[in-house]
């Protein structure tokens, strides 16, 4: 009897022991998963299976000397193919297909090391890990894959196609010095019938430096002079509107095209107000307006909020509201998208002209502060900011050409900017060849150059009606300092922000 109790214990010991075996080298297979997970093949090697695990170590080297080399030497080139649907498209099924791997490799790791003879509770502990480490591999892939997605449909749902047109990559601005952006701050609203564009500039870059001339006009310019065609047949002495008590201004004529689509025929409903007022200022101006870009004033807070706010130095205190209803305080610091909304659009104590000016501090505080490392942990959010605010007629196509011109003007380009405001305007009589000289003069001093009187370049100059000394626009022309009047010489933004 002693010797079968001694028996059965001796065969109780042996069956335990592989358990006891496996519970020991749980922990080492893990380690081994772990390892595999950092550097493809490991568990492979370790377990004698040499061919694979030396194939697994030199693609995964491979893999990580090509995105080292890759984000090295093409940094800037990353940023320009970031921009382009199809590398987008691109970039998520391989980060898709990257994750199935890795995920691949770490359960297949487990499983050529992984112990045998484990209890129910080990084996659950070793799958609880197994699928920790694959979250940890996956989600990043995962979060990388969702920004270039979330990329791809901003792109598509903002930016126009070419419609057929090719443009060449090694020259995108077809031999043109300069490129001509029309930017809009549109105040439509629920309160409000159609869209007032009551911010309009535009930026005139050289595309070859990437210093910008911004050539700002009031709202509340009158007897615009239109563009050939029926704009200029029904207003051949400029724009008055619809009608003797309308004094036509300048931000009416987007909201005209929309409810007269006579004026622009053939253009598509959402197009007729940016198409006629892209005709009307370069009529105004005599420079050709290549594409525009109107933002939502309410949206446009919501990209500053997206952003983590906007950092820039108020120079007094700004009152907003029609009954005062708070203060932008003066000095510097980050402001929010509301305070940044604000010091953009308040005319309380203060008039348009002023106004312009803070709005011309604000675009240049935004577009050197959108750096790649801001954009990209808030990206999600600016993204859907963008879509909400934003409306262009920039082809998608064109995108990499203005990425690269837009890394010109963030990183240092001289930006200049030129108002055309009283009392070197009159605005309800205007003078629009004075207009036409200054803008070529900012222009060609921006080149290194000298102007001369030449022919209109755009064949767009309109017959202008005698000026008075006197005219309506006295009412529109607020009292200005000697020393705030402008000289109608562009100055420059750094030093006046």
């Amino acid at each position: 009897m002693a010797r079968k109790a001694s028996r059965g214990r001796r065969r109780s010991r042996k069956d335990d022991a592989p358990a006891e075996e496996g519970a020991r080298s749980l922990p080492r297979a893990l380690a081994l998963t772990l390892a595999s997970g950092l550097l493809w093949g490991v568990a492979h090697l370790w377990a004698g299976r040499r061919v694979v695990g030396a194939l697994l170590v030199s693609l995964f080297t491979g893999l990580v000397a090509a995105v080292v080399f890759t984000v090295t030497a093409f940094r800037e080139d990353l940023a320009v193919l970031a921009v382009q649907p199809q590398w987008l498209t691109r970039l998520t099924v391989g980060l898709v297909v990257l994750g199935a791997v890795w995920i691949a490799v770490l359960i297949r790791s487990y499983q050529i090391v992984r112990p045998r003879g484990l209890t129910a509770l080990t084996r659950t502990t070793g799958a609880v890990c197994v699928t920790a480490l694959c979250a940890a591999v996956s989600l990043p892939l995962a979060w990388a894959a969702h920004l270039s997605q979330v990329s791809n449909n901003t792109i598509n749902n903002i930016f126009t196609g070419t419609e057929g047109r090719d443009i060449d990559a090694d020259d995108p601005w077809e031999g043109r010095r300069r490129v001509n952006v029309l930017l809009l701050g549109g105040d439509a609203g629920p309160n409000r019938v159609g869209v007032r564009t009551d911010s309009m500039t535009v930026a005139s870059v050289d595309t070859r430096t990437g210093d910008t001339v911004l050539l700002s006009l009031p709202r509340n310019l009158e007897n615009a002079p239109m563009p050939p065609g029926p704009a200029r047949d029904r207003f051949p002495y400029g724009f008055t509107g619809d009608g003797p008590l309308n004094p036509g201004l300048l931000n009416e004529v987007y909201e005209y095209a929309e409810n007269h689509p006579d004026v622009v025929p053939g253009i598509p409903k959402e197009r007729r107000g940016p198409e006629l007022l892209k005709g009307t200022i370069a009529t105004i101006l005599d420079i050709p307006i290549d594409y525009y870009i109107l933002i939502d004033m309410r949206g446009f807070a919501d990209v500053i909020d997206a952003m983590g706010g906007v950092r820039l130095t108020v120079p007094h205190d700004i009152v907003y509201g029609r009954y005062n209803e708070g203060v932008v305080k003066a000095g510097t610091r980050t402001l929010s998208g509301a305070e940044a909304l604000w010091f953009g659009r308040s005319r309380t104590f203060s008039d348009d002209y002023a106004r312009m000016s803070r709005q011309k501090c604000l675009l240049l505080a935004v577009a050197r502060q959108a750096d790649p490392q801001r954009v990209l942990t808030r990206f999600s959010e600016l993204a859907a900011a963008a879509e909400r605010a934003v409306s262009t007629d920039i082809p998608s196509e064109l995108l990499p050409a203005l990425v690269k011109l837009s890394a010109k003007v963030r990183d240092g380009a001289k930006v200049t900017s030129l108002q055309f405001v009283p009392p070197l305007i009159n605005t309800g009589n205007p003078d629009y060849a004075l207009i036409r000289s200054l803008t070529a003069r900012a222009l060609a001093e921006s080149e290194g150059r000298t102007a001369s009187p030449s022919p209109s370049r755009t064949g767009t100059a309109s017959p202008e009606r005698p000026r008075s000394t006197r005219g309506p626009g006295a009412a529109h022309s607020p009292r200005t300092t000697p020393s705030s009047a402008p000289s109608g010489k562009p100055v420059s933004l750094d030093e006046t922000c």
